[in-house]
């Protein structure tokens, strides 16, 4: 394994993770305005709004981490190397 694909690997697994607290939080703070609503009024289910707008967030950090190419061509690593100004000067092997 080269150092690329442990970097690689690296960083999937953090937004892998970061993907799961993401979703934990939502959960839980839905939870908790669930409950507020059902002890204050019980009235007009208010929660669906901050579940919503949230949900759409939290939909679309799925999509990133979950949907987002998962190969890593050499290609690819160059553009992210020449977008971040580095020089490309070496071709990366192993990585397609």
């Amino acid at each position: 394994m080269t150092d690329d694909q442990r970097h690689w690997a690296i960083k999937r697994i953090r937004a892998k993770r970061a993907f799961w607290v993401h979703l934990t939080v939502y959960i839980l703070v839905n939870a908790f305005l669930v409950f507020v609503w059902a002890v204050t009024s019980g009235g007009s289910f208010w929660p669906v709004w901050p579940m919503f707008g949230w949900g759409i967030g939290l939909a679309a950090h799925a999509a990133g981490v979950f949907l987002a190419p998962m190969d890593v061509s050499d290609e690819r690593i160059d553009r992210e190397l020449r977008s971040r100004g580095g020089s490309v000067t070496s071709a990366h092997s192993g990585l397609g």
